[in-house]
């Protein structure tokens, strides 16, 4: 099973609730509950007979606490995986949080330049890296660059990827544990073998001693089952993303929704 939240019209949320084994027809939607309210949640679920939900094993689902609380209460017999995309988003936020720390560093440093020179009655002229860009550009075109594998790097990339560890080492790392948080998420790994590498690259983590990776070592320690529930059986959210996805697409048909039930009952036709 797999549970998220998705908005139809004006941000009001629904909570989603699908099996994957409909591949998105018949069978596939199992609940649509306006709002994300646990107990509200929970108490439309629980319509659902207990036999019935005793047979679900797993419940893929993101970070959400919310969602976490619902699976437990109304899926006793399941276990938890949290999505790994989730979780790697996560680490790629608190990087790019350091990135943008770094470019009002710049930012400031260009401003007290400017002030000298003009103190001085001189010209100011920013100071460029050797591949044209001043601090701030440098720092600002790198967010796509600290996202991506280095082999799906440009030429123009990799030089300023080359400029940017050179300058900012903490980046660097930064950069390099993301990745092998990667490897170990695409290596075919056992539970076992898994819980040893993520605790060697937690330790990693928290001896870089920045406050914007915190939220990612607390989000590990408080997770840390749900997470390492992955390499059970390898299974991801992405078929709740892509439901989602598939549910807004179907809205956009109609350039929007008016009648809400209505929606509702078309597409609990054609997947429920």
């Amino acid at each position: 099973m797999c549970i998220d939240e998705t908005a139809l019209s004006c941000g009001e949320l629904y909570t989603v609730v699908t099996n994957p084994a409909g591949h998105g027809g018949k069978g596939t939607l199992i609940a649509m509950i306006r709002g994300t309210d646990s107990e509200t949640v929970i108490s439309v679920l629980e319509k659902i007979g207990i036999n019935k939900r005793h047979t679900v094993r797993e419940v893929t689902l993101d970070l959400s606490p919310t969602m976490m609380r619902i699976a437990r209460r109304v899926f006793p017999k399941a276990y938890l995986t949290n999505d790994r995309f989730h979780v790697q988003r996560l680490f790629y936020e608190a990087i790019d949080d350091l990135r943008i720390t770094y470019r009002w560093m710049a930012r400031d440093l260009e401003n007290e330049e400017m002030c000298k020179c003009r103190a001085s009655n001189t010209e100011y002229t920013a100071f460029r890296y050797r591949n044209g860009d001043t601090r701030r550009q440098l720092l600002a075109r790198a967010k796509h660059i600290l996202t991506r594998n280095s082999v799906n790097w440009s030429d123009t990339q990799r030089l300023r990827a080359e400029i940017i560890f050179e300058n900012y080492p903490d980046l660097r790392h930064a950069y390099q544990l993301a990745q092998e948080l990667t490897d170990i998420y695409n290596s075919r790994l056992s539970v076992d073998v898994a819980r040893t590498r993520l605790a060697r690259w937690y330790d990693a983590v928290q001896q870089m001693d920045y406050g914007v990776f915190q939220t990612v070592l607390n989000t590990f320690h408080n997770h840390y089952q749900t997470i390492l529930n992955f390499f059970i059986n390898r299974d991801t959210n992405a078929f709740a993303e892509s439901f989602n996805a598939k549910v807004k697409a179907f809205r956009n048909q109609f350039r929007g929704v008016r009648d809400i039930p209505f929606f509702l009952f078309r597409l609990a036709k054609l997947t429920a």
